[in-house]
């Protein structure tokens, strides 16, 4: 992890100050930032997003997935809690923190936009910064390369079915051509072209020129989300301002989230006999969101001055400290783990 990624909160908090700020000063600048759109998309984030999730798909090899036999404890495990499990549970909690303990803190009329931006958040698991949590707990890359793979293709397909469930059971209005769009928008097409630079670098000079491709391509994909939340907060600013403690009550349904869905793929993988080395990354797969799609589908489907975008960028706050304890958790805990595991499988040391 690099020092700019481990500090990525501190730059987080660094660009929420800066868009209230910019946004309060310049108002009419993002007022026509976020109309210049074309077919209900904003064109201006929808390329700050693209830069923000090619360059991780790009690290997607998705020949691994001849490999899922290989692991296919940790992988069912993870699957279950992925997709059968974290968003459910997200909106549960979302349903009981925001729909009701904190009600009587919130803004009547966002309450419903804040619930959409859970469970939007919990609805797509993560997929490059997986790899980072991963080589902290020394994880079977195999498998972590395996399951992000697996895990990208199964979103092609259940991410609008699982959001619109979820939203339909809250009895918020779902737009299904804009859900429709931002598929193909922010999942389908970037995979293509990730998949087309892949190959291209390959071609050109093997893993060697894909590894320099990537060095290049990692900090304009943090640039691009940094910009995304000056601009989210540049539109959200005033409210904020009136209810700093918006943040700190969206915070708490997305932390028990993080370590329940942590600690249940961690035992899970406990009662199925994994090895350490794949329990720790199913964990973590597990637990963390894909919270660049997350923006971009709460902004597409919302707007930027949604209680949901809000909601999606507070995942973005608290993601790399939130996972940086499990990842401590996960590494403390690997005695207990290995002491009364009955090993069904076995790895090749790495």
């Amino acid at each position: 992890m690099s020092t700019f990624e481990r500090y990525l909160t501190v730059w987080v908090a660094l660009c929420i100050v800066a868009g209230i700020a910019l946004g309060h000063a310049m108002p009419e600048v993002f007022q026509a930032i976020g109309g210049a759109e074309i077919a209900k998309v904003n064109i201006p984030v929808a390329v700050l997003i693209w830069l923000m999730i090619i360059p991780m798909l790009v690290k997607i090899d998705f020949a691994a997935l001849g490999e899922v036999r290989q692991h296919w404890r940790g992988i069912g495990v993870t699957l279950f809690v992925n997709w059968a499990v974290k968003p459910f549970s997200m909106a549960a909690l979302g349903w009981f923190f925001i729909g009701y303990l904190f009600r009587p803190y919130l803004p009547a009329d966002q309450i419903d936009s804040y619930i959409a931006g859970l469970i939007i958040l919990a609805a797509a698991p993560c997929t490059a910064m997986v790899f980072v949590w991963s080589n902290l707990t020394k994880g079977e890359p195999h498998f972590t390369l395996t399951q992000v793979a697996l895990n990208d293709t199964i979103m092609v397909f259940a991410f609008a079915p699982i959001v619109g469930l979820l939203l339909g059971l809250s009895a918020i209005i779902v737009p299904w051509d804009t859900l429709v769009l931002s598929v193909v928008l922010y999942i389908v097409l970037p995979v293509i072209a990730a998949q087309l630079i892949r190959r291209w670098c390959l071609a050109a000079g093997g893993e060697t020129a894909l590894a320099r491709v990537l060095v290049v391509l990692q900090p304009i994909s943090l640039v691009a989300l940094l910009a995304t939340l000056v601009l989210l907060f540049g539109f959200q600013g005033e409210q904020i301002l009136r209810q700093p403690i918006i943040i700190a009550l969206l915070a708490v349904p997305i932390l028990i989230q993080v370590y329940f869905n942590a600690g249940l793929a961690y035992l899970l993988n406990r009662v199925a006999g994994e090895q350490h080395c794949v329990a720790g990354p199913s964990a973590l797969i597990g637990a963390s969101n894909f919270f660049e799609l997350a923006v971009a589908a709460a902004i597409a489907l919302f707007g930027f001055n949604s209680g949901a975008a809000l909601a999606t960028v507070v995942g973005v706050l608290i993601e790399v400290p939130v996972m940086l304890s499990v990842v401590r958790l996960v590494n403390r805990s690997k005695g207990w783990y290995e002491s009364s595991r009955k090993p069904l499988i076995s790895y090749p040391k790495h």
